[in-house]
């Protein structure tokens, strides 16, 4: 009888999509980096509110060659994904006491019981 070693399987690590960078030791982009931070706290973690802060943080790191350069607008920073006027979702359901999953009635019958 022989038995299964998962251990013994050669394992593939994949490396991250688009690579790794060095961290900022140095502190060149902190103060941009605590503008879009103190940006979030003051707007409750929208982060749209602080797109230009973000776009000049990522700007910073490209320019000291903390990340490869990148067109921002692949980044998400293009015209078309500018975000003018989020609705946020008042949860009115839920305050309203409706619970997910709890509408439907009784066990549900596989397809083959029906």
């Amino acid at each position: 009888m022989s038995s299964m070693n998962f251990s013994s399987a050669k394992q593939s690590v994949k490396p991250p999509q688009r690579g790794i960078f060095p961290l900022d030791h140095d502190a060149e982009c902190k103060p941009f980096m605590k503008k879009y931070i103190s940006c979030l706290k003051e707007h409750q973690d929208k982060h749209h509110l602080c797109r230009d802060l973000s776009k000049d943080y990522l700007q910073c790191r490209m320019d000291r060659e903390l990340m490869a350069r990148e067109d921002l607008d692949k980044l998400g920073f293009s015209e078309e994904t500018k975000i003018d006027a989020a609705e946020e979702y008042d949860k009115s359901k839920e305050k309203g006491g409706f619970v997910a999953g709890k509408h439907i009635d009784g066990r549900m019958k596989w397809w083959f019981q029906r």
